[in-house]
Formats: structure tokens, sequence, C-alpha cells
């Protein structure tokens, strides 16, 4: 017979990250200041007849775009944290716009390849002192941008706005009952505050390529170097994006990574208390934040809240459902 606790209190399934209120605001001011530096660029490039520079300030409006994805996607998660179409929150909102702002960044990738292959058969004539201006001017600003959109992982898995009286059994980290931290955990990955950095990034790393080709370009009159240089960065993103594809999309069809310990981490309390798991589903809810299904059976019937307190002590589970059967015994 399965044994579980009836609760009736209504509850969240809130599972936005610990800094996801501060990754939205640093996302929407990276923006403004992409979209200032793109103006700007596009102006001063069309009053002083400048090409670099207007076709710079379309540049940065490609990557002020992509980012317009991730900032959208933490207002909607915010706002939409406690509505009840969504069953397990909105937590993964972040991991979809990641994937789709990955493939934006690969689509990126490849046009600066195809575009320097193009210049590789086709030169064009570059005036040099104003495309290294332009350059500098334009990693100055895509430092800054990285510096606000870094994840500086300094934050630990604690209290969280979510209650959870679920129909089986619930876990609530609100307080740490027990004091410290069963394992060692890596830090939670908002991959939607990396697919922001990533594309930041990208236009810094274009940036750094472009200065030192144009540098060579024009001491040494190595023209050639800066397409060539332009098909390097393009490969160095693909696989910058591969990476936030692989990562995001894992999330999305809720696999769990190799050296994610949660699952061993919850046979060991089980079962170092007398029970025998016959079936577990470990996923992820949001950054910081997963939810497990456990199907238990032991000879020495405890109740599910027995479990559910030893389980308290792995502060990333934030929604758990616990089944308990008695094992059948023999009777000779």
């Amino acid at each position: 017979m399965t044994q579980e606790t009836r609760l009736s209190s209504p509850h969240d399934h809130v599972f936005l990250g610990d800094n996801h209120a501060r990754n939205e605001r640093r996302t929407w001011l990276v923006i403004a200041i992409t979209a200032i530096m793109m103006v700007v660029e596009i102006a001063a490039g069309s009053i002083y007849g400048s090409m670099a520079l207007v076709a710079d300030g379309w540049h940065m409006s490609t990557h002020a775009a992509a980012m317009l994805i991730a900032a959208l996607a933490y207002m909607f998660a915010r706002k939409n944290a406690r509505n009840p179409r969504f069953t397990f929150g909105t937590g993964k909102l972040g991991d979809l716009a990641a994937f789709g702002s990955a493939v934006v960044l690969a689509l990126i990738a490849l046009l600066i390849g195809w575009e320097s292959i193009l210049r590789l058969y086709s030169p064009v004539a570059i005036n040099f002192s104003q495309a290294i201006t332009v350059a500098v001017i334009g990693l100055g600003v895509n430092l800054l941008c990285a510096w606000l959109l870094r994840d500086d992982h300094s934050h630990h898995h604690h209290g969280h706005d979510h209650h959870h009286d679920h129909g089986h059994a619930h876990v609530d980290h609100g307080h740490d009952h027990h004091g410290h931290d069963h394992h060692e955990h890596l830090p939670a990955t908002d991959n939607n505050l990396r697919a922001a950095y990533l594309h930041v990034l990208a236009d810094a790393l274009t940036s750094v390529l472009a200065i030192a080709a144009l540098v060579f370009g024009s001491l040494y009159g190595w023209n050639w170097l800066d397409p060539a240089m332009g098909i390097v960065g393009g490969l160095v993103i693909a696989r910058w994006s591969w990476g936030l594809i692989r990562d995001a999309g894992a999330v999305l069809l809720d696999y769990l990574p190799e050296n994610e310990d949660l699952p061993s981490e919850i046979r060991e309390v089980i079962e170092g208390n007398g029970g025998e798991i016959t079936d577990l589903h470990v996923w992820r809810l949001g950054p910081g934040h997963h939810g497990a299904i456990i199907a238990l059976r032991s000879p020495h019937l405890q109740t599910v809240e027995f479990y559910k307190s030893k389980l308290a002590i792995i502060h990333e589970l934030s929604h758990v459902t616990i089944e308990v059967q008695p094992a059948q015994v023999s009777v000779s």
C-alpha cells in the first residue's frame, strides 16, 4: 500500500535563480549601453562618411537584439512565476531563451566566417586608422558589458521563495535545518545570463582579433590577415555556441549531466535510512533548483515526513514527491 501525506494548503512553484532580479536588471542595462553606442556609431558614421562606423553600429544592433531575448525571458519568467498553468514554474524559460540565443550566435558565427572567406577572395580597401579606432571603442564597450554580465558564482543555494505542500510530500528549504551541506555542489548555472554574456564576449573577441589584424596589416601590408582573423573568430564563436546549445538543450530535455551527483545523494540518504529506491526521477527546474520523484519500499515502514526530513540536507532539492510502499516479507 502506498503511504502518502495529504496537505491541502496552496503552494508556489517559484524556481527562479537566486540572482534573477539582478541578472534581469543588468541585461537591460547592457542592452541600453549597446543601443546608445549603436546610435552614436551610426550617426557619427553617417555625418563623417565612415562606413566602418556605420557597419559596426549595425553589427552591434544584432547583439542588442539577441540580448533582448534574454531580457524578455527574465521578465516573462518573473511575471509568470506563480502562474498555475506552468506546472513546474518558469525556471526553465531561461534555458529555452538561451537555446534560441545560441542558435542566433551560431548564425552570427556562420555569417562572420562567410564574409571573411569572401574578403579573402575579393579584398577591399581598408582605412586602417579609422577601423582601429572603431574596433578599440567597440572593445571598450564590450568589456564593460561583459563585466556587468559576469556570473561571479558568489552565492549559495539557501532560502527560496517557495513552499511545497505537495500531494505526496514536500521539502521546504526555506531554512537550513541541519546547518551543513550534504555535499559540495557546482554553482547553479544561469544559461540565460550565459547566453547574453557569450554574445558580448563574441563581440569582444572579434574586436580583439580585428585590432591585431589591422595593426599588423597597417605595419606590414598584410591585408589578408583581417579576413583570416575573421575565420578564426567565427570558429571560436561557433564552438561557444555549440556548448551553449548542448547545455541548454540538456536542461530542456531533463537530462542530468554526468557530473551531477544528486541521484546518488538521494540514494545514499534513502538507503542509509532503511529504504530501497524502486524508481527515481531527478530533473532541473531552474537555476539552483531540482525536482525529484522517489518511489521506495522498506520493511520498516516509515512515514513520508521521515524521509522528507532526511532529504532536507540536500539544498538543491526544491520540489519532491515521495511514494512509500511496504516491502514484501516472506513467511516460511
